[in-house]
């Protein structure tokens, strides 16, 4: 079983920075295509960014600049370096993992970022 466990939310003020972190357990975390998503108030979720097994990145145009999605194969984890943030970045950030033949879906079960001053 696939299990995806965000951490590294919280509140900050515009401008500021975050890290999140998504730790995958149950299976082999090289082989997934991996990625942030997020979902605020009242709004659909949406792509934040990906990165496949491969090291290569996407990223969507709100975001290009400010976040950084990386990964460590070793570690088991994806990580989302948030910089400039801005109250419109405000929502619940989730982890996911795509099987590269399957392509089933793993979700986290979110971490919340609040920018706020």
């Amino acid at each position: 079983q696939v299990q995806l466990v965000e951490s590294g939310g919280g509140l900050v003020q515009p401008g500021g920075s975050l890290r999140l972190s998504c730790v995958v357990s149950g299976s082999p975390f090289s082989i997934y295509a991996m990625g942030w998503y997020r979902q605020a108030p009242g709004k659909q979720r949406e792509l934040v960014a990906t990165i496949t097994s491969a090291g290569r990145r996407n990223y969507a145009d709100s975001v290009k600049g400010r976040f950084t999605i990386s990964r460590d194969n070793v570690k088991n984890t994806m990580y989302l370096q948030i910089n400039s943030l801005k109250p419109e970045d405000t929502a619940v950030y989730y982890c996911n993992a795509e099987h590269p033949y399957s392509k089933k879906d793993y979700w986290g079960q979110g971490t919340q970022v609040t920018v706020s001053s």
